[in-house]
């Protein structure tokens, strides 16, 4: 069996930063200082390209949540623009944590793409955007990362097959993932990790797995199936508006989290000899010698 690869974790800021940079700045602050965490990841959207007009202009579905009196001006709120992501990736340099962004449309990974990060996210909602999937092959020489919530094994398989075709296959990252905020333990489906492993580990890059659960043993079990990159939600606050925020982890948990994964990695080993010198002394003490 092949060594396990340390854990890469990746903090998920989305739009938990609720438009606001100088909160965008402290999560960047919080994860790298405070959990000890490798990237962090924000999200860029198009809204006048993602939505119909009918659906930039409906009333948010839960109004609680809203930043905006429609749809479209909650999610304009919550949008950095170029230059923000821009100014968030020097950050993010300063502090020495990889910047990344999930990208919704065509617009978003161009822009994105300009920036240069290390990896682009696809959100589940958006792996079967090919015409987007197709711009990055031939302009992006990043890694890109892709959940696979709500997609059918059928549009997996033709989602894998692309990137072959394009040559691109070695530089996929594809999560397990159940798409829902937060998801019950009975949805996360951590086999299915062995499914992508089957299916799918000779090639693409890495296995990974994207989780919105409550707490952080689920991510733990994840990585010792074979998912060394876990990517997780994450927010200063549960109790902010938002819709992310309830199935997020907050700075303790995520530095709990970062913790356990280290920890777990140092201790999926074969033992190096039968008695190890830790057991020596044991032995020498304890062990039964007649």
């Amino acid at each position: 069996m092949k060594p396990y690869t340390p854990p890469f974790i990746i903090a998920e800021i989305g739009c938990n930063h609720k438009g606001d940079m100088e909160i965008a700045k402290e999560l960047i602050k919080v994860a790298k200082i405070f959990c000890n965490v490798d990237a962090v990841k924000f999200q860029k959207r198009n809204n006048k390209e993602l939505l119909t007009e009918a659906q930039y202009n409906q009333p948010h579905p839960n109004p609680s949540n809203a930043y905006g009196e429609t749809y479209g001006l909650h999610r304009e709120f919550l949008e950095f623009t170029l230059e923000q992501h821009q100014v968030l990736k020097a950050y993010c340099e300063e502090m020495d944590i990889m910047y990344a962004s999930s990208v919704w449309d065509v617009t978003s990974a161009k822009e994105i793409a300009s920036l240069n990060p290390n990896f682009i996210k696809i959100p589940s909602a958006c792996n079967n955007n090919f015409e987007m999937l197709d711009w990055l092959c031939e302009h992006y020489m990043g890694d890109i990362h892709i959940s696979t919530g709500m997609t059918t094994k059928t549009e997996m398989e033709t989602l894998v097959q692309f990137f072959c075709d394009k040559n691109r296959n070695k530089d996929v990252v594809l999560y397990n993932c159940t798409s829902g905020y937060p998801v019950p333990f009975e949805d996360v489906c951590l086999l299915d990790i062995n499914l992508l492993l089957e299916n799918y580990q000779e090639k693409v890059k890495h296995i990974g797995f994207s989780g919105h659960h409550l707490g952080i043993a689920v991510d733990v079990a994840a990585y010792t199936l074979g998912a060394p990159i876990i990517e997780r939600h994450y927010t200063i606050d549960r109790t902010w508006k938002g819709t992310d925020h309830a199935a997020s982890l907050e700075p303790m948990g995520l530095r709990k989290l970062a913790r356990d994964l280290h920890a777990v990695h140092k201790a999926l080993t074969y033992k190096s000899r039968d008695i190890l010198p830790i057991e020596q002394v044991q032995r020498d003490k304890l062990k039964n010698k007649k």
